[in-house]
This record gives structure tokens, C-alpha cells and sequence, in this order.
């Protein structure tokens, strides 16, 4: 599968470690470090395994995150001195600074995101408008937060380990397409039902990809009602608009190439 998706929403390994620790329910005061790894590395990989635009920057929290691993899992020498283990202290304690630092910023843009602009995210055009859905109090979703929801379809299917040389008929043009004609025709749907019809990880991970390159140029949104509730998508914005987004996004992407 030659498709590689770039996104300028993809957030970064600050963002990833604050949804682990979300997702464990743990205090960024007292993460565990091992588990966290764990799942750090274990989303890095499908993210890899999709082809995403992985910046090294998340390898090198992925370093970090193991340094510290293993210093934690290093016994003390005996023979250290007192003075220099209380100079060294928790081995985390950087990285907790780092994360309720970003945190802070983060919370405090969220809530400037929150106020009303004039003229945000208003489109001229009404043709094949989508019927208004109150979203107030929805939460939306990251891009880690997807991935987990990713995992939980993909392992319907197991690890294609014999490789079988087939024609992929399969295209992230098509399945954005079928994505549009679902959305238009049902209203909304739920994130996992995308997938009931799959015969395969690869129709997965394309229809997945499809989905991120809808997020990326805004024609589709993605929340849910409760954190642990299902996933939920539908339009934002009309058909036509999204059309001409689309277009303009191919056009942009063999300027790009050439």
C-alpha cells in the first residue's frame, strides 16, 4: 500500500502521553512508567504500520521514555552515596514537568478555542447543507484517541504473516467517496459499523486513512457523547463544498509531486 497520510492535526508525543495517562487513569504526578511505555511504543508501531508522517520527535520521546524505564529498573549501587541519589531523584520527574507544563498551555488554548469568532467555520454556500446536530458538551476526539479505536476493529482480523502477492484494488480516493455517499444517505454513523463489511486489515487500515484525509480538510467531524461512548462521524459541511476541497487538495498534492 503506497498511500502515506500527512496531517497537519496529527498531535505530538506530549499530546500521546497525556491521552495514555487519560486512558490509564493515572496521576501525571505518579506515571507508571513501564506500562506507559508499553503502550507509547505499541501506538507508535501502528502508526508506522499505517504509513502516517511519524515526526522524530516521537522517537525521541520513545528513547526518553526508555532511558527512564531504565533507570527505574536499575537497582541503586550500593556503594552510591546518599548526596548523589537525592541529587538524581525521580528519574520522571522531567518528563512530569514537561507534561503539566504542556498541559497547562494546552487547557488554556482549548478554552480560547472555545470562544466564539466571528465568522468561524460559517460557509456561504447552502446546497446540500447537513441537517443541524446539537453537539454541545460532545467531546472530540485526537487523533490517539481514533487509533484506540482503530485497534479494537483490527483485531477482528489477524496478523496477515504469509505474504500473498494480489492486484489492491483498493484506493483512499474510493473509500473517501463511499465515506461521503454513507454520511450524506445515514445522516451520522458509528465509527465501528465503517468497518462491518471489511474482508480484510488492509480494507481497514485504507477506509481509516480515508477518514483521516476527511478530517484533514474538514469535511467531516468525529466525537463522541461520553468518554468511554462510541465514536461518532458525521458531515461538516455540504456536499459541494467538500467536493471543491477535495479537487483543490489533489491539485495542491501534484504541485507538491512535481
Amino acid at each position: 500500500m503506497s498511500a502515506r497520510v500527512q496531517l497537519e492535526v496529527f498531535e505530538g508525543p506530549l499530546d500521546l502521553l497525556l491521552h495514555l495517562i487519560k486512558k490509564n487513569e493515572v496521576s501525571i504526578a505518579d506515571i507508571p512508567i513501564a506500562t506507559i511505555t508499553e503502550q507509547y511504543l505499541s501506538t507508535l508501531e501502528l502508526m508506522q504500520g499505517l504509513n502516517l508522517d511519524v515526526a522524530g520527535e516521537f522517537l525521541v520521546m520513545a528513547a526518553t521514555l526508555i532511558h527512564i524505564k531504565s533507570r527505574m529498573l536499575l537497582p541503586p549501587g550500593e556503594d552510591e552515596d546518599e548526596d548523589e541519589e537525592e541529587e538524581e531523584g525521580d528519574p520522571r520527574e522531567e518528563l512530569i514537568r514537561r507534561l503539566l507544563e504542556y498541559q497547562r498551555f494546552k487547557e488554556a488554548a482549548e478554552e480560547l478555542e472555545r470562544r466564539e469568532l466571528l465568522s468561524r467555520d460559517v460557509f456561504v454556500r447552502r446546497s446540500e447543507a447537513p441537517e443541524e446536530v446539537e453537539t454541545v458538551g460532545f467531546e472530540s476526539l485526537s487523533l490517539f484517541d481514533l487509533l484506540s479505536a482503530l485497534r479494537h476493529v483490527l483485531e477482528r482480523f489477524p496478523e496477515e504473516r504469509i505474504h500473498e502477492v494480489t492486484l489492491d484494488t483498493i484506493s483512499v480516493r474510493e473509500k473517501m467517496s463511499f465515506l461521503l455517499d454513507e454520511l450524506r444517505r445515514r445522516g451520522k454513523v458509528i465509527f465501528q459499523s465503517l468497518f462491518e463489511t471489511a474482508t480484510s486489515r488492509l480494507e481497514v487500515v485504507v477506509t481509516f486513512l480515508a477518514m483521516l484525509e476527511l478530517v484533514k480538510i474538514r469535511a467531516i467531524r468525529v466525537w463522541q457523547e461520553e468518554r468511554i461512548g462510541p465514536v461518532v462521524i458525521e458531515l461538516a459541511a455540504a456536499i459541494g463544498d467538500i467536493q471543491d476541497r477535495i479537487a483543490k487538495e489533489e491539485i495542491e498534492g501534484e504541485d507538491r509531486g512535481a
